[in-house]
């Protein structure tokens, strides 16, 4: 039984939540965003910056059509006809209102005179368009244009500058608590969960909820303000016209509604497939070496090429919608332009005509961007749910409320017991046992061995003695104090391990091998590496310790790898060394020099070892065999050949394989 066996029930519902990569969410969750909050609450000052730049950034949507009406009424069209030009001026006389407002003038009286109020307070601001007598009024209000257009940029700036600052600093501590969260998971998550989707959550998923803070919300709630005030505004300028303006909204929004529709399963298909090319790609990618060895690349090239033409249509599709969409409010703009030029000619002046025109484009433009707007909200808030969803998964492993201070011996010859009392584990829910009822003692100073059939359950000890599994039944002991007693920091700190697949990396031969610990300095990583007879490889080296290593070690060979993991755990000054196949990989002239540096190590210090190779485990105190996950012998290498059980079968298979060569270049 594999660590990386599929789950089942809960965990398996679990599991599938979080690899569901298609699932797209509400374009607006309130409960993704009361959670989201917490990480933009530090920042609070910097949003209600951003919040107070509505108001100057709608001020200056507004005032430069104003400028442009105030030239046109004042200058242009008195150049034209040949009239005294007279200050701009909002229209005196009442206007017939259109149905639907007369209903809500009846129904709000007041409104009227807080019209009538807000009407004067415009008025009254337009006199700073006055020029002095001195200036002639295209320099005044070129001069006022350029002005009010410099402010508008340097405002912009600062808005797009805090809010995109404020954003990242909160993706910041997202992204910060989601890597710490991913540390503190066990071992099993990971045996299940792909790296792809694990990396994705901390990178592209954060980056798609920080773009909803700039073009996403952020931007939604500038563009239905934007919206508010220009509406507000044009009823100010003139009621009868605006109530014209607003009567294609109704059928925008009926078309808005088909198209969060219709849009939605588009780009639900259109994420389905990048899903599927990715995972393609990243499959390809990693087994490069199978694909060249059995010349497979114009059968990938095929199934890609098909992968990517059905992409390519889904993205179309969701285009059409797009389109359709921008079609739409472009038309509507277009015939309420129409209407205002129609029914304002002739008692309205040029000017406020422009004003209606220009501010009706700015008030269709946020409907019109909708498209990008609503693809941002959905791709955030799944990106969001995604997160939490890893957030909210607890570690199966964790320190207790109050984590025991163990009591070890103050002699440290005696620290290194390892006890197993009737241990029973499975990966998975259903009981199938990888090791059952499995009772051994290691005193310490010892060396134990484990020895046994692929898939017997050796690696599985080493996982539940550092603790990366809780077992199921029974308990594990170190010096006496159960496992699920000590901190896990504390626990890995006395268990050094050295592994089959060792893990570098990319950073210095030094830096490899003290992990960063500040108490590992330049000598003890040398005496470390002289033990087990690394130093020799390290100093044919270019620079020694201080020589880079690439990623994953590609630069080394695999026997200079584990001479470096052999250095690490001994550096690190474990009361228990584990190894775990530890030689595989070494030539019989590396390994007996790794071999002399582990016997003078190991003194005083108690030592598991898993091998299938039986010779190199001959001189180890006692061995235990494993036998479909129960312990079914235990002895010294003599004592178990005289048994004639479990080890000697596997000695004297083992042994016939080394002689079978011999016989055969003597013969």
């Amino acid at each position: 039984m594999s660590a990386g066996a599929p789950l089942t029930g809960a965990g398996a519902a679990t599991r599938e939540e979080l690899f569901e990569e298609e699932a797209l969410g509400k374009a607006y969750d309130t409960r993704l965003l009361r959670r989201l909050w917490r990480y933009v609450a530090p920042y609070r000052m910097q949003v209600l910056v951003t919040v107070l730049m509505l108001f100057p950034l709608l001020v200056f949507e507004l005032v430069p059509a104003w400028i442009i009406k105030t030239g046109i009424d004042q200058v242009v069209v008195p150049h034209v006809t040949g009239e005294v030009a007279v200050p701009s001026r909002l229209p005196d006389e009442p206007r017939l209102l259109p149905g639907p407002l007369l209903w809500l003038a009846d129904k709000f009286p007041g409104a009227s005179a807080r019209l009538e109020l807000a009407r004067s307070a415009l008025a009254g601001a337009s006199a700073w368009l006055e020029p002095p007598a001195e200036v002639p009024p295209l320099v005044w209000l070129a001069g006022i244009y350029f002005a009010v257009m410099a402010f508008a940029g340097v405002t912009s700036f600062v808005d797009q500058l805090v809010m995109s600052w404020t954003g990242q600093a909160a993706m910041r501590d997202l992204r910060r608590e989601t890597f710490a969260h991913i540390q503190r998971l066990h071992l099993g998550f990971f045996d299940t969960m792909p790296v792809g989707r694990l990396v994705t959550r901390a990178t592209n998923d954060v980056e798609n909820v920080s773009e909803m803070f700039s073009a996403g919300i952020a931007a939604l709630v500038r563009d239905v303000f934007k919206m508010l005030g220009l509406a507000v505004a044009l009823f100010v300028v003139d009621p009868r016209l605006a109530g014209l303006t607003f009567l294609v909204v109704p059928l925008l929004a009926v078309g808005a509604f088909v198209f969060r529709w219709k849009v939605r399963e588009a780009f639900r298909a259109v994420r389905v497939r990048i899903a599927r090319i990715n995972a393609y790609l990243q499959e390809c990618v990693v087994g490069m070496k199978v694909v060249q060895l059995f010349t497979r690349e114009q059968r990938n090239f095929r199934d890609f090429d098909a992968m990517n033409a059905d992409h390519r249509d889904s993205w179309l599709q969701s285009v059409r919608y797009d389109s359709a969409l921008f079609a739409v409010v472009e038309f509507a703009s277009g015939i309420t332009i129409a209407l205002v030029i129609w029914q304002g000619a002739g008692y309205v002046a040029a000017g406020t005509i422009y004003l209606f025109i220009d501010w009706t484009r700015r008030f269709f433009m946020p409907l019109r961007d909708l498209s990008a707007k609503y693809s941002v909200m959905q791709s955030s808030m799944a990106s969001a749910e995604r997160i939490f969803q890893l957030l909210d998964t607890p570690p199966a492993v964790q320190d207790p409320a109050e984590a025991a201070s163990p009591t070890v011996l103050s002699n440290a010859e005696q620290r290194g017991l390892v006890e197993f009392d009737g241990v029973w584990f499975s990966y998975r829910d259903d009981e199938d046992w990888v090791l059952r009822d499995v009772s051994f003692r290691v005193e310490p100073g010892e060396s134990a061995a484990f020895v046994g059939a692929t898939g017997a359950g050796k690696t599985t000890i080493i996982k539940l003695l550092t603790r990366l599994y809780d077992v199921d039944r029974g308990s594990i002991r170190i010096d006496g104090v159960d496992l699920r007693e000590w901190p896990q920091g504390e626990l890995r700190r006395r268990v050094g391990m050295v592994l089959q697949d060792v893990f570098l990396f990319s950073g210095s031969i030094e830096q490899n091998v003290s992990l960063g610990r500040d108490e590992i300095d330049h000598d003890a990583v040398q005496r470390a590496a002289r033990a087990v007879q690394a130093d020799r490889f390290i100093a044919r080296l270019p620079q020694g310790y201080a020589t880079e290593v690439r990623e994953r070690g590609t630069n080394l060979s695999a026997g200079q790898r584990q001479l470096l993991s052999f250095a690490r755990a001994l550096a690190h000054g474990a009361d228990v060394l584990v190894l775990d196949e530890a030689t595989s990989a070494i030539d019989s002239e590396t390994e007996g020099l790794v071999q002399e540096g582990i016997r003078v190590l190991m003194e005083h210090k108690t030592a598991l070892v898993i091998a299938h190779r039986l010779s190199t485990i001959q001189d180890v105190d006692c061995i235990h065999v494993l036998h479909k996950g129960q312990l079914v012998e235990s002895g010294t290498h003599d004592e178990l050949v005289a048994l004639g059980g479990v080890y000697q079968r596997l000695y004297r298979l083992q042994y016939a394989e080394q002689e079978a060569p011999v016989a055969a270049a003597g013969g």
